[in-house]
């Protein structure tokens, strides 16, 4: 089967969705022949890890004030023609017998819905199906009650500074009905995903399928730690230093510990909310490479995943477990699908750092329950391998092929 995956990014861009599309090409091409679509500066087609990798311009990146960040250009609400144009020739040229594109980049794929036969395949990786913002959360102080006119407004006005809000959710409703008309199937990467979209009443067929991690991380040993920590005596956050990810719930939980608390490691990309005070014992960390960052959970004691926003299917949670970590988290959004309290780690509410410090204490102070949850992690992580979940999507794929 010849398979056409479409992303607005792509390593060397290092982030949940772009590293769950280069895993999910690498396990296609044993059976199949994969080309990835994704943004770069030229046009150009080059081979790697078995895939085609086929670079486009977005016409958007003669305007990055409206959708980039640093060397991040995003995929519009709606089709960006200079993309829609250069698909059009890639699926003459490829001929796919499936297009399966990721989140908002496939609204320049909708356009082309009359020219091709291929069947089209949506994963939804965030909320951008039904929120402008692609977070379901309402001025980014709780979890959004649902799109409406009125909030949508105030939301997205707030959110990207003013007009460019405005426009943003206007196209995203435009870009939804086209995106129901279009699309054959869509893949919703967790039952939050899936509920907070709406598919059960979209029209269109919907699978819940999670992101998944490589079969091999389950291998996973501590081999080396990062500098100026002890195995299994430190704490570690893996992600950006945002807000909405609790970064400041979990600095607030930390201080509350006692004195002898063990170091914190946080590992992740700045931002603009993060905050710039850390208490005694916070080692901050700019991204690592994939694999010391798994070589960080494995020596790790606990993993925090503290998040205030519904979280699609933060992949770190897996990663974590995959090493054997436990994990102290909020159970929001599809981590709910992930961790079970008191199996695999503890679940705690969010946006409250005294039930933070209150977990995280209990795990230091007990290695044989850190032993058994690890344990449990593992085994539960094993359910959210490549080799578990790539065969659902290929079911998918000969569902539509076979339907065409």
């Amino acid at each position: 089967m010849k398979v056409l995956l479409l992303a607005q990014f792509f390593p060397p861009v290092v982030g949940g969705e772009e590293r769950h599309v280069h895993n999910l090409g690498r396990r296609l091409t044993e059976s199949h022949d994969v080309t990835v679509v994704t943004f770069g500066d030229k046009t150009g087609t080059q081979t790697r890890d078995g895939m085609r990798i086929r670079t486009v311009r977005p016409a958007t990146a003669s305007l990055p004030f409206l959708y980039g960040e640093g060397d991040r250009l995003y995929a519009p609400p709606i089709a960006d023609p200079a993309v829609t144009r250069e698909l059009r020739r890639i699926i003459v040229e490829e001929q796919p017998d499936v297009i399966h594109a990721h989140n908002w980049i496939v609204n320049s794929l909708t356009p082309l819905r009359r020219t091709t036969r291929a069947p089209m395949v949506l994963t939804l990786h965030d909320y951008s199906h039904v929120c402008a913002t692609k977070r379901f959360m309402y001025m980014g102080e709780g979890v959004c009650d649902g799109p409406s006119p009125r909030r949508c407004v105030r939301c997205t006005w707030d959110h990207y500074g003013g007009p460019v809000g405005l426009i943003t959710a206007a196209g995203n409703q435009v870009g939804r009905v086209l995106r129901r008309h279009a699309l054959d199937r869509i893949i919703a990467v967790s039952s939050a995903v899936a509920r907070h979209t709406g598919l059960t009443d979209s029209g269109t067929p919907f699978d819940v399928i999670p992101n998944f991690i490589p079969d091999e991380l389950l291998d996973t040993r501590s081999h080396t730690v990062p500098g100026g920590m002890t195995a299994g005596g430190y704490l570690l956050y893996v992600g950006d230093l945002s807000r909405d990810k609790g970064v400041d719930v979990l600095l607030d939980g930390y201080s509350r510990l006692p004195t002898d608390r063990p170091p914190l490691l946080m590992v992740g990309r700045r931002t603009s909310d993060a905050l710039d005070a850390l208490p005694a014992g916070v080692v901050v960390a700019e991204p690592w490479d994939h694999e010391k960052v798994m070589q960080a959970f494995a020596g790790a004691a606990v993993t925090l995943v503290p998040s205030i926003w519904p979280d699609p299917c933060p992949t770190v949670v897996l990663e974590a477990m995959a090493t054997g970590c436990p994990v102290v988290t909020t159970g929001m959004g599809g981590i709910a699908d992930m961790v079970r309290d008191g199996k695999e780690g503890l679940v705690i509410p969010p946006s409250e750092p005294g039930a933070l410090a209150t977990a995280v204490s209990a795990l230091v102070a007990d290695p044989a329950q850190r032993e058994r949850l690890g344990r449990a992690a593992r085994d539960r992580a094993a359910t959210f391998t490549a080799g578990q979940v790539v065969p659902r999507i290929e079911a998918v794929y000969r569902d539509l092929v076979h339907a065409r």
